[in-house]
């Protein structure tokens, strides 16, 4: 079964830009990788500073563990918070489309 994590954290005012572009990185470092059984979504909130990131990992690695890009964007993520990242770990119940 899938193993998936939701993350959520509220950036201070002015840092949302910054970290918005460090997420950015680490997507396109994800495109130029093509992992499978690894599906990852990170949004901005319409507050403009809240955030949620959801990961789901269909196997046994994690790409986000060995990427650069991601901890760059770990690195000082405590100090562009107001509210530090809260984790938690779930198991699908469902998915739409059915097919990823």
């Amino acid at each position: 079964m899938p193993d998936t994590v939701i993350v959520r954290y509220t950036t201070r005012p002015g840092r949302a830009e910054e970290n918005e572009r460090l997420i950015r990185a680490v997507f396109a470092e994800l495109a130029e990788q093509r992992h499978d059984g690894f599906r990852y979504v990170a949004t901005r909130l319409e507050d403009g500073v809240s955030f949620i990131h959801l990961a789901t990992v269909d196997g046994d690695v994690n790409p986000l563990t060995s990427s650069p890009a991601f901890q760059k964007f770990l690195s000082g993520i405590e100090e562009r918070c107001v509210d530090p990242p809260v984790s938690v770990r779930g198991t699908p119940v469902g998915r739409y489309p059915a097919t990823p």
